[in-house]
């Protein structure tokens, strides 16, 4: 009968499996530090040695990097799902970021309607104080902390719909919006009443998320990726008048 023996696994699997998992779930960032080695085998009751048999194999395989002097990181790459000439292709063609818009509207309205029936107590708790902290932000003239905490509000919601692909998934899209790949975030909260709607939005969502009712979530976060799509359409139209009526000028004075 082709029955093995079974063999302990050895330790440094088994930690190798939980950061495996942790980064999965998103509770471990790309960027993040882990523990010092140190105070990780002691967390996970493994010696120093299976600790740093378990972390070359995650670096040999790209999922953590070390730092000279600073310790153990999440790889920064996992959250990059795209190559480069891609990311060109994208950057270079209006089209792309109306795809992006409406895949985002697509997938964050399934995350909140999943958030608002699945997100534990906590999950819901870190999404409404990232949300007190935007309307602190919003007090500002400068809306660099608005447009960031922006972000965070949305992949916190994503965090809270439990679902893994979602989760990194969004994850690839906000790394293109933080390269500037469509557009600055910044960009849409210059403007006053702009900054004003889109608070009012970001309210109406955690509203709903705090109240636990999915089709109110999901119809939010549409309604806010709606309202995105026709601001950057506003803008387009805009920034091409302004050529069009650059390029007249140029050639009147040529005449």
């Amino acid at each position: 009968m082709p029955f093995q023996r079974i063999q302990p696994e050895k330790l440094s699997h088994s930690v190798v499996r939980q950061i495996e998992l942790l980064i999965l779930r998103g509770i471990l960032r790309p960027g993040e530090r882990l523990p010092s080695e140190r105070e990780l085998a002691e967390k996970m009751g493994v010696s120093r040695p299976s600790l740093r048999d378990a972390v070359a194999e995650m670096q040999a395989r790209g999922l953590l990097t070390t730092k000279a002097g600073a310790g153990i990181y999440v790889a920064e790459l996992l959250d990059s799902a795209f190559s480069e000439s891609l990311v060109s292709l994208f950057a270079s063609h209006d089209a792309a970021l109306f795809d992006y818009i409406s895949f985002r509207r697509d997938l964050e309205g399934m995350s909140a309607e999943r958030a608002a029936r699945l997100g534990s107590g906590m999950d819901l708790k870190v999404i409404d104080t990232i949300f007190q902290k935007m309307e602190e932000a919003h007090l500002s003239r400068d809306p660099t902390e608005e447009a960031r905490l922006d972000a965070e509000f949305h992949l916190s919601i994503v965090e809270a719909s439990h679902n893994i692909i979602m989760l990194h998934m969004m994850r690839a899209m906000f790394n293109l919006l933080h390269q500037g790949v469509f557009y600055n975030r910044q960009m849409i909260f210059r403007q006053r009443g702009t900054r004003d709607e889109l608070l009012n939005q970001h309210r109406a969502i955690n509203n709903a998320l705090q109240q636990r009712d999915p089709t109110g979530a999901r119809d939010a976060a549409q309604a806010h990726l709606d309202y995105v799509k026709e601001l950057m359409s506003d803008l387009q139209r805009s920034e091409k008048n302004e050529e069009i009526a650059r390029l007249r000028f140029e050639h009147a004075r040529a005449m």
